[in-house]
């Protein structure tokens, strides 16, 4: 393997890391998603918002910085699904703006709205963020409509587009494939599940903690369900596949089941994902706070190896439905030599922020949520 291919690897597991990170990371959204269905007063929605509100900046921060790597080390991809699938990417962004803008003044003294309309932001980024950001990744899998002519890189004005969409809908067509809305479920649904098994150890209410244990029992079969189909849909669906000599793509049926044989130590990767996912519920059945680390260290086996299947092995992890010469691989849509290798430089330092994070977190979570604090200072958020 020359330096190149190395690093193309290289980074495409990067950016697969820090994708499973934020999947792990959306059970702030799953939170907001039960803000009413666990808070039944004024006092129990500000507990659970409070508790949410010490971790929500690092999901924005890990979808910024997943956002960033992909335009540094695959800008072909980042121009051709930020750039063409843009209504999809906007309502994304506009959730997550929501968010941020309801959690700065959802109790600042006399804001016009009132508490109410901000609870409703958190709602809808936490029912609509993971789901979009599911079918969004979705794609990744099931393609996209696009074309992608490097000869227009000779051009300029407007003839210098290099990727153009060939449907008027920029990606909001995803939602007509039942597969994309299989994955955006399953994101969904897990985003909830993590945020019961982090709530419970978070908050230390016996009322708030009864209520997560049951609607993680009525949840989890859902989840499990409709996660078993959407992989079984996957094994079974035809895949596109790049001739490593010359870059010509083609279908191969059951690509990514074929991947998962040629790279056993993903396949391992994966099955300790999902078994770590599935005895994190039945620790959270049982009402045991140490269900969130079993939880979230299996999600990210699991969004980890299946990012990996998608990338690696000479597969097209973008495929195009408008035309197949234009599905992107690592090979065809990355940065140049050197860009990969300062970059591959700077992602050294990526440990050392890792371990200011755990600080944090293990900082702001010293103490759990409670009644008292809530009537002492009125929340902070």
């Amino acid at each position: 393997m020359d330096t190149l291919t190395f690093l193309q690897h290289y980074w495409w597991f990067v950016i697969s890391l820090l994708g499973a990170v934020l999947v792990f990371l959306l059970f702030v959204q799953g939170g907001q998603a039960l803000l009413y269905d666990l808070g039944r007063t004024e006092e129990e929605r500000t507990m659970i918002v409070n508790s949410l509100g010490r971790k929500w900046e690092l999901t924005f921060t890990t979808l910024v910085t997943f956002g960033g790597a992909f335009f540094a080390s695959f800008p072909l991809f980042y121009s051709t699904s930020f750039g063409g699938a843009v209504y999809v990417w906007m309502a994304i962004l506009l959730c997550f703006v929501l968010q941020a803008v309801a959690y700065e003044y959802r109790r600042k003294p006399g804001n016009i709205f009132g508490e109410r309309t901000y609870n409703i932001f958190l709602l809808i980024n936490g029912l609509l963020g993971p789901l979009l950001l599911g079918m969004a990744v979705g794609t990744l899998f099931t393609g996209a409509n696009f074309t992608v002519d490097r000869l227009n890189l000779a051009e300029t004005g407007a003839a210098a587009v290099i990727s153009q969409w060939t449907t008027p809908w920029h990606g909001l067509e995803a939602v007509a494939n039942p597969r994309n809305w299989a994955l955006g479920l399953s994101v969904a649904l897990l985003s909830i599940i993590l945020a019961c098994q982090f709530l419970a150890r978070d908050i230390d209410d016996e009322t708030i903690r009864q209520r997560l244990r049951h609607r993680l029992r009525r949840l989890s079969g859902g989840f499990v369900a409709v996660f078993v189909i959407w992989l079984l849909c996957l094994f079974l669906a035809d895949g596109w596949t790049a001739d490593p000599a010359t870059g010509t793509i083609s279908i191969e049926p059951y690509k990514y089941l074929h991947n998962l044989q040629a790279m056993p130590w993903v396949a391992v990767m994966l099955a300790a994902g999902i078994a770590a996912v599935l005895g994190s519920i039945i620790m959270g059945w049982a009402g045991r706070r140490q269900a969130i680390w079993f939880g979230g260290t299996g999600t990210v086996l699991t969004v980890l190896a299946l990012l990996l299947l998608a990338g690696w092995n000479d597969t097209a992890y973008y495929p195009s439905l408008a035309d197949m010469q234009s599905s992107l691989t690592i090979r065809n849509s990355s940065s140049s030599l050197f860009t990969l290798r300062t970059m591959a430089w700077v992602s050294l330092f990526v440990p050392f922020v890792a371990a200011y994070i755990a600080y944090v977190w293990r900082a702001l979570s010293r103490r759990p949520v409670t009644r008292e604090e809530i009537r002492q200072d009125g929340g902070h958020y």
